[in-house]
């Protein structure tokens, strides 16, 4: 199961990068970037994983991502630049949709592998604090922290200096507000993985012993 886990949550972080370009709002004044929709499910893979599989493989997960990231960013600019045939008109819309700016490639980048390694760090503290106990509270409460630490450190790093402070902060404080709920709204979905998981385990173990 660990590895179907690993797989989803690099193959999230990919279409999250992809599909970042569409922005779409909730009202008037919420507008956010579609990749929201997305990224609100990666942070539950990697409770889940730090729940059942511990610390340590968590973090290799988050490293994974991280280089599967930037292989991404390689092989993309690579198939941007490759020549076009004659007869093909899709470059230009191609290049939108893929290329993002450094400065907005480089503020995912970083806001991604703090964020995540937040998000494992306050998981195991609280893991260790009340053992089996208290799943919904290190889920939200380490997903909560790192969200908020993640759209802070990418809206101020691909925005700063070219929209008002006061923008500034709502966008931070519009796109939190949603992840907030998302990730209560997520913590059923971790209950029933990790007890499909364990329960899986369990019986794994029983046919190995008769």
């Amino acid at each position: 199961m660990l590895l179907y886990l690993n797989g989803l949550f690099v193959g999230l972080l990919i279409l999250a990068n992809i599909v970042a370009v569409k922005l779409f709002s909730i009202g008037e004044f919420a507008i956010l970037p579609a990749a929201v929709v997305i990224y609100i499910f990666t942070y539950p893979i990697i409770d889940v994983i730090v729940e059942v599989y511990g610390k340590e493989q968590a973090k290799q997960t988050v490293r994974a991502g991280l280089v599967t990231q930037l292989a991404a960013i390689l092989f993309i600019g690579i198939t941007i630049a490759l020549p076009s045939a004659s007869f093909w008109e899709g470059q230009l819309a191609f290049e939108e949709i893929l290329s993002g700016s450094i400065r907005i490639i480089v503020a995912s980048l970083i806001s991604y592998f703090i964020s995540t390694n937040l998000d494992v760090y306050v998981f195991d503290k609280l893991k260790k604090r009340h053992g089996a106990k208290k799943l919904w509270l290190r889920n939200n409460a380490s997903t909560m922290a790192s969200q908020l630490l993640d759209t802070t450190i990418f809206i101020t790093i691909a925005f700063a200096g070219t929209v008002p402070v006061g923008v500034l902060v709502g966008m931070i404080a519009t796109q939190y507000v949603v992840k907030f709920f998302a990730s209560i709204a997520t913590t059923p979905l971790v209950y029933g993985v990790v007890y499909g998981i364990r329960k899986g385990i369990k019986q794994q173990k029983v046919i190995a012993v008769s």
